[in-house]
């Protein structure tokens, strides 16, 4: 059997000395400022000279800014982040051409600020992690061990305040034992999914949660004076309550698609288009705080590590006005409508349960086929009940 290593990212919190937190701040600020001004020289130079500045030439301004008097302060952080930071330019300018992303943005020193640093800036030792320009090593709280040295490391800083470091690790995915058991899943709000065997995991609502505090702090920060210490100290107050319901909310995704996952060997799920959802004002919020998109992500990528498949439809496909008894297809049906009875074979439907069993059919279809299932055309359920 052919073992393929794989690279995974292993996130840790960690607590810098004064020293290290000064370092890491001007290296944040660094990064951005060579990121804005290579992005706006990089503008710049197209709009008046029609010219197309590639990696190569950028990396030769950022040569000449590192040699002018007024930047000379970009030589007192390592060099390394400071070229990553101009290939993940090149990388964002490369997804824009090719219609994948947006233009790419200026960055701001009150969001997540980061740097990625390589090999040679710096060191893995004895399980301690040593940057570049700093002696002592990273106070890191090591929730679990590295399965190999990194080769890479990016240092982040949340708007929250808080550290942290993301080792990037090859490792050997373990394949779990193959089970015919297998899943269709419907997307909701009432439920974060339900399964085809009717099972509900409830939506915890975080945001709904902690909607209290969060108005509080919110309430604090417009009363302080624009400019002030302690309207920056407020406003990490509400970064905070923020990243509370952020972290919430991905340890319960991360729960339930580590159970879908170990459970299932096939599991099915809907295309949705989360962004085109979330253009409804009244659903928009509710949506959001679901997080649709990041556990079907989560789904996809511990599937791939598992030996499991992921196997997704249509988003035209009308899972919800099929019948899973008969295949006959209502014309319209309300989101109010939870319950429903068939007018052709008189099958009473839950219509979540119902829409996961359609699911579960239409991509067991998918996998058989090698196609993708849409339209109207009646699929047959008989194996997946």
């Amino acid at each position: 059997m052919l073992y393929v290593m794989m690279k995974r990212a292993y996130k840790y919190r960690f607590y810098p000395t004064p020293e290290q937190a000064q370092l890491l701040a001007r290296t944040f600020g660094c990064v951005r400022f060579v990121y804005n001004a290579v992005l706006r020289y990089r503008t710049d130079a197209f709009y008046a000279h029609n010219a197309k500045i590639g990696y190569t030439a950028a990396n030769a301004h950022l040569s000449r800014m590192k040699k002018a008097d007024e930047t000379a302060f970009l030589n007192e952080v390592s060099s390394v982040p400071l070229q990553q930071c101009l290939r993940h330019q090149q990388a964002a300018f490369k997804n824009f051409f090719e219609g994948r992303a947006k233009y790419p943005n200026f960055k701001s020193k009150r969001h997540r600020q980061s740097a990625e640093f390589t090999r040679s800036a710096f060191t893995y030792r004895d399980g301690q992690v040593f940057l570049a320009k700093c002696k002592s090593p990273l106070a890191i709280r090591w929730s679990r061990p590295l399965p190999s040295e990194p080769t890479t490391i990016i240092v982040s800083k949340d708007s929250a305040g808080r550290y942290f470091v993301s080792c990037l690790c090859e490792f050997d995915p373990e394949t779990l034992p193959v089970t015919p058991k297998m899943v269709g899943i419907d997307l909701g709000l009432s439920d974060l999914f339900v399964t085809s065997d009717g099972h509900r995991t409830g939506n915890p609502r975080h945001t709904a949660k902690y909607a209290p505090r969060l108005a509080k702090a919110q309430q604090a920060l417009s009363r302080k004076k624009l400019g002030s210490k302690n309207r920056a100290k407020a406003r990490q107050k509400v970064a905070r309550v923020h990243a509370k319901i952020s972290d919430c909310r991905m340890d319960n995704l991360h729960k339930l698609s580590r159970q879908i996952v170990n459970e299932n060997q096939v599991i099915c799920v809907e295309s949705l288009k989360v962004k085109n959802m979330l253009r409804n004002p009244h659903l928009a919020k509710s949506i959001s705080d679901a997080g649709w998109g990041e556990f079907v992500r989560q789904l996809e990528y511990k599937a791939d590590w598992a030996g499991r498949q992921v196997s997704s439809i249509d988003s035209w496909y009308p899972s919800s006005k099929r019948c899973s008894g008969c295949g006959y297809v209502v014309d319209k049906m309300p989101l109010q409508v939870r319950t429903w009875t068939c007018p052709e074979c008189a099958a009473e439907h839950d219509r979540d349960v119902n829409a996961a069993v359609n699911i579960k059919a239409a991509g067991l279809a998918v996998l058989a086929l090698g196609e993708n299932v849409s339209g109207m055309e009646p699929v047959s359920v008989s194996d997946s009940r």
